[in-house]
């Protein structure tokens, strides 16, 4: 499908929706990994806003990017609990070592540094995301270790096997109630609780918390390959986002992430699709 239709088909899809630019330009960024100007301008013009408007929202807000990311993006956090703890001296280190400044992304297109002012998770500061990779209680001489194991693609490693990962704390992005469920827990967490339905069927879905891990608890048995409708489980609406899975190309039901985020889940049976915006 054309850029031009896509992105057609995302305002649509928001229009008459409280903060529904923000909404567009964050669904344009998940496509296109940026937001190119031709995109600013078909979201202007298809809105009825002005381009000024639209620019403005762009530059305001940190987590959109106007230049395309690099292969890898390097979020580090300088909220008050990390700054004390020392994110300053990491995120210099960060820069020393990839030669550019924050906001940049390195002259081989490897790597791009970003900060922002909290990622939820102040007891474990200082914390780093890396491609959706959260690092807790960052130090110096990590950083290099770190570059080079982003490179490697980590190991390919399960993130239950990793000491360094953490659980998210989501809601749903339509009444903003959470989605977390106290009472059964996966990965030793308490998990995340949704609907869904499929063939004509409905079920409870539980899924882990742990960005990366594909651990679930299902009220009915699920085929593999099955393409599930997700829904909140309180107020029922669907959690249907305009981002597909990059794994394998189906809808992907986004859930917004305490602390400033979206989480985004494939929804294909047994898919490891998963993507994390932070704000």
């Amino acid at each position: 499908m054309p850029l031009t239709q896509e992105i057609l088909d995302i305002v649509a899809r928001h229009r008459g929706r409280r903060g529904d630019l923000i909404a567009i330009l964050q669904d344009v960024q998940t496509r296109c990994g940026y937001l190119p100007e031709e995109a600013l301008r078909i979201v202007a013009r298809d809105t009825g806003r002005s381009l000024v408007d639209v620019y403005g929202i762009a530059t305001f807000y940190r987590s959109f990017a106007l230049e395309p990311q690099g292969k890898h993006v390097i979020c580090a956090c300088l909220g008050t609990a990390c700054h004390v703890r020392g994110s300053p001296r990491i995120v210099e280190e960060f820069q020393r070592q990839l030669g550019v400044k924050v906001g940049h992304t390195t002259a081989d297109k490897q790597f791009t540094l970003q900060t922002v002012n909290c990622l939820g998770a102040c007891a474990l500061g200082p914390v780093v995301v890396i491609d959706g990779r959260y690092f807790s209680k960052v130090s110096r001489p990590m950083v290099r270790q770190l570059l080079d194991a982003a490179v490697a693609g980590f190991g390919q490693k399960d993130a239950r096997e990793d000491w360094r990962a953490f659980p998210l704390d989501v809601s749903c992005p339509r009444c903003s109630h959470s989605l977390m469920d106290d009472d059964v827990l996966l990965d030793g967490h308490p998990s995340i609780r949704v609907s869904v339905s499929f063939n004509r069927q409905h079920a409870w879905l539980r899924l882990s918390a742990v960005y990366g891990s594909t651990a679930i608890s299902a009220e009915r048995d699920i085929p593999p390959e099955t393409l599930m409708r997700f829904c909140c489980s309180h107020c029922h609406g669907q959690l249907l986002g305009a981002s597909t899975c990059p794994d394998c190309g189906s809808p992907m039901a986004p859930m917004m992430i305490r602390g400033g985020g979206i989480l985004q889940v494939c929804s294909r049976r047994e898919c490891p699709g998963r993507a994390l915006d932070l704000f």
